[in-house]
This record gives structure tokens, sequence and C-alpha cells, in this order.
């Protein structure tokens, strides 16, 4: 694997376009001078993770005797919860996790960022050549960048799409995302049995 398909892999999990709506939905109750430091600070907190997952993340699953599999259905699950909660809210949003009426940590930097499937990626092809870290971690540090760059743009779409068109966009991306929810489930469990 080169460093630009290392790096595309990477981004296209990560997934910087189809989180738009999801990171706005999150964000709808934050006012919008707000919203840039907030997407800031969950992604530096989700490339941490990400960066520590690429050094050790083989190493503590191992520790732990949590097999990739698991992982996938553990993130599946996760998944599957915050769609719940989006397209049927709770007063406090889709995260009850909040510092000052804003996301903190969930569900913006884990796991839409740095989620299971960023997370398997990794696994993935630092497991195969763990000598070229360097690489891994450079193609880690160029998606971050280019879904960082993305996301930071995503207040914009606020201005047009205001609080109705915010409200069924959370649902319909509630229903998408819980489709993918089961997919990533149903992968995990699929890979589970193939071992």
């Amino acid at each position: 694997m080169t460093l630009l398909s290392a790096a595309m892999l990477l981004c296209l999990v990560m997934d910087p376009f189809g989180n738009i709506p999801l990171f706005l939905t999150a964000l709808k109750d934050v006012e919008p001078a707000r919203h840039k430091r907030i997407i800031f600070r969950e992604l530096m907190i989700a490339l941490i993770v990400l960066v520590i997952f690429l050094f050790t993340g083989q190493y503590i699953l191992q520790l732990l005797h949590v097999s990739e599999p698991s992982l996938t259905m553990a993130g599946g699950i996760i998944l599957f919860l915050i769609a719940i909660r989006m397209v049927f809210p709770t007063p406090a949003g889709v995260s009850d996790e909040r510092m000052g009426g804003e996301p903190f940590i969930v569900p913006l930097a884990i796991p839409l960022v740095a989620g299971p499937s960023a997370m398997a990626s990794l696994l993935f092809i630092s497991s195969r050549e763990p000598g070229r870290w360097p690489e891994w971690l450079l193609a880690l540090s160029l998606a971050w960048f280019f879904t960082g760059l993305i996301l930071m743009m995503s207040s914009n779409l606020r201005k047009l799409l205001r609080k109705r068109g915010l409200i069924a966009m959370e649902r319909l991306m509630g229903m998408i995302l819980t489709a993918i929810a089961v997919q990533v489930l149903m992968t995990g469990i699929q890979e589970f049995l193939a071992v």
C-alpha cells in the first residue's frame, strides 16, 4: 500500500462529507460563533485517539483479548444507539455528554471521526508493514487534515438549511446511520464467524 492509497482509505472511512449533516445536527443548539472552535477541538481529540491507536492499537486489543470483529461489532452498536437518538431525539439532543450545552468527545470526535472503521483501517495498514509507521502517520495526518477542512466549512450550511431543514436532515441521517450501523454490525459478525 502506498502513502497516497493509505491516506485515501483513511479519508474514505472518516467520511467527511457524510459527517457534515451529523456535525450540523450535533451542533444545532450551540451558538454558531463557537462551531469552528468546537469542531477543531473534536478533530484534535480524534487525531490524538487515532495516533495512539496507530501505535498501540494491536497491543491494546491483544492485552484485552479483543478481536478486530469484536471492535467492529462494538462500533456498529454504538453507531446504532446514536442513530436511534437522532431518529427519536431526547430533550438533551444526540448526546447527553454536554459541557455548557455542547457535545464533548461523543459523538463528534468518537465515533464520527475516530470511529471503529478508522481504527480497524489503521490496524489493517500498520499490522502489515509496521516498519513503515512514519508513512502511516503521514497518511493519517493527510486524511485528518482533509476531513477537518471539509468539516470546518460545515457550519456555513446551517445558514442554508435553517431549523426545519436541520430537523429533517437529522431524521434522514438517523435513518441512514441506522442502516450503516446494522451493516457494520453484520460485517463484524461475518468476520467473527469466518475466524
